[in-house]
């Protein structure tokens, strides 16, 4: 069976916001144009979302359907299950990176931003991963609609147990469940960046964007 256009669209869009930005990265690491804590950002915004959410979502490890039972076969074989939280913990990856850099430019391009968090970057980061997330969602409604149970995860703890409808978009269900992650996830990434920025050194990102 073919997939259906919209399909086809989530499964090459999956690919290349996933792969492009990690050839983007490592180009510049490479290239000595982007600092060593930044690419360490990176590098841990992957496994925390990996080992947060997406591992688990993909295989419905604890109390969930897994992402083959929740979408078409089509796509199951575009994206093998075993490949497919990879992309999905690259292309959140990617996600952190451009927060990390809208906070930057919010703060005027001052690495003082990422000394103390304000307000402004809180705001930032949550508008930046809840928004995406809520586009995400809408995209992928037929896989992560009311009634696919997701699984447990160790930043959903509410897991599949307390969920519900929070809006609607054109009827597509944006869910409690599917927000929770990237809503714990900036408490998180502050963390991260602050001990990435003091274990791998202060390096100015003015060497990624020069004035």
């Amino acid at each position: 069976m073919e997939m259906t256009p919209e399909q086809a669209f989530i499964v090459r869009n999956l690919y290349l916001t996933a792969l492009a930005p990690l050839v983007v990265m490592l180009s510049l690491y490479l290239s000595g144009r982007l600092p060593k804590w930044v690419m360490a950002v990176y590098g841990y915004s992957f496994l925390i979302c990996a080992i947060g959410w997406e591992i688990w979502y993909t295989y419905g490890l604890v109390g969930g359907l897994p992402v083959t039972d929740r979408r078409a076969p089509a796509m199951s074989e575009a994206i093998p299950i075993h490949l497919n939280w990879v992309l999905t913990s690259l292309f959140d990856a990617a996600i952190c990176v451009i927060a990390l850099y809208l906070v930057w430019l919010v703060a005027g391009r001052k690495e003082s931003a990422f000394e103390r968090f304000r307000w402004p970057s809180l705001l930032v980061l949550l508008i930046v991963f809840v928004g995406q997330n809520v586009y995400v969602e809408y995209m992928i409604h037929d896989q992560v609609k009311p009634g696919w149970a997701l699984s447990w995860a160790p930043l959903i703890p509410t897991g599949p147990w307390l969920n519900f409808v929070l809006f609607e978009i054109n009827g597509r269900a944006i869910t409690f469940q599917t927000q929770l992650p990237w809503v714990l996830m900036v408490p998180v990434f502050i963390c991260l960046v602050r001990s990435c920025r003091g274990r791998y050194g202060e390096r100015e990102m003015q060497t990624v964007v020069p004035n």
